[in-house]
């Protein structure tokens, strides 16, 4: 069963929850587990949320996010904008590293996603954005 689905938002904190009920609603079909619904939500939560605080810090710009259910259970999810990337993607992809200030964020976006969804995926370009790849297989029941 494949299908496709692509959504494009302003990168505004109000949009994170839709983001995230959207995936959820889109994964339905797979009849996730509540765990599994759960972890997609918190990935999906995460990575839009890295856009609105990290990519556009003193501005709004579009946060694009596609969804896909390739085959019987494969669930990808993808998370792009045309913010302001990421200079060092190594250090970034380590737990309590942050470009936001220490007094409010802990650091651990890609670790939470790393934790919840079964591969992730980050591709970015100072100066031209990032785009993050969530993939997770839903286990049949």
């Amino acid at each position: 069963m494949n299908n496709k689905v692509k959504i494009t938002f302003p990168s505004r904190s109000s949009n994170e929850g839709f983001a995230r009920g959207a995936v959820a609603a889109f994964v339905t079909p797979l009849d996730p587990t509540v765990a599994e619904l759960s972890d997609i939500k918190t990935a999906v939560s995460e990575a839009v949320t890295n856009c609105i605080v990290h990519a556009y810090p003193d501005a709004v710009g579009p946060v694009e996010l596609s969804a896909e259910v390739k085959g019987e259970n494969q669930l990808v999810v993808t998370v792009a904008d045309k913010g302001v990337g990421i200079e060092n993607l190594e250090r970034a992809m380590q737990p309590m590293y942050t470009t936001g200030s220490p007094d409010e964020r802990a650091g651990l976006g890609f670790a939470v996603m790393k934790t919840f969804m079964d591969e992730v995926k980050v591709r970015s370009r100072p100066g031209k954005g990032t785009r993050v790849t969530l993939i997770k297989y839903i286990r049949s029941r």
